[in-house]
């Protein structure tokens, strides 16, 4: 089938339910995007099969802003190249605890560590009463899912004109954003059972349909919520929007990169 488009761009989310960052580049590993969902909040409220704190329970969470102390280290692995240079399907090692060590911007300007118990108040007083919490840290992403999400910006047009609004394509926190030319929205539901290459050397399978939750109502730069996004994507969609993938070949993705199917 051969190209069917571009990457727009590239995101990780160093902690789950807060606010992500654009990159130039992300490493997608087969345990997941290079320093994403890295951090997360174990809470005593929430289901044991699910027990994070999320914006579904703090809509705030996505008002703050993680940053990697070293983000030149946190880009990804210290010895890729040196690693490819030897041969192109070695794995890389992994990251220092150091070299990954994360603040978190509050949203009234506040630059608190993950780990300071300030910061945990802080999300337990936002989602109301009965939330303590622990840090989790982990060195497979913390997906809700799968490893890794990919999202068109024509099924973020679509949805917009479905709920009548422009709708950012932030909403809906995928880390491969994609430009499918002249494809109508919805399209990636056809990539479902297939295999793409991304840039020179990232193959992904793309496992299934991306169901949604509370977290796509939630205006990413006021966590105001639009329930009716929601709803429209349950009504019409069978409550997905986008696709989950699973690294086949690990690699570095970039703004840019081409999109091919290859099966």
């Amino acid at each position: 089938m051969g190209a069917i488009g571009r990457v727009d761009s590239v995101w990780r989310y160093p902690v789950k339910s807060m606010r992500g960052e654009q990159l130039a580049e992300i490493f997608a590993a087969f345990a997941g995007v290079w320093g994403d969902r890295l951090f997360a909040f174990k809470s005593s409220a929430t289901p044991v099969g699910f027990p994070y704190l999320t914006g579904r329970e703090a809509h705030e969470m996505l008002l703050y802003r993680p940053r990697f102390r070293h983000p030149e280290k946190a880009e990804k692995p210290a010895n890729l190249a040196e690693a490819e240079q030897l041969s192109p399907i070695l794995n890389p090692v992994a990251a220092d605890p150091g070299e990954l060590a994360l603040d978190v911007v509050t949203p009234s300007g506040e630059v608190l560590a993950i780990d300071d118990p300030a910061l945990l108040r802080q999300l337990a007083s936002r989602a109301g009463g009965g939330h303590s919490l622990i840090l989790l840290r982990s060195e497979r992403a913390m997906t809700d899912c799968r490893p890794i999400s990919l999202f068109s910006l024509q099924t973020a047009r679509e949805l917009g004109k479905e709920v009548g609004s422009v709708l950012d394509k932030r909403r809906f926190r995928a880390n491969v954003y994609m430009d499918l030319g002249t494809a109508g929205g919805f399209s990636e539901n056809a990539l479902v059972g297939r295999k793409l290459r991304i840039g020179p050397k990232v193959v992904i399978s793309v496992l299934e349909r991306d169901p949604r939750c509370q977290m796509i109502t939630l205006d990413p730069d006021t966590a105001v919520p639009n329930p009716e996004v929601l709803r429209n994507v349950a009504r019409g969609h069978e409550g997905a929007a986008g696709v989950y993938g699973a690294m086949l070949a690990e690699g570095l993705i970039r703004a840019g990169d081409a999109v091919e199917v290859l099966d």
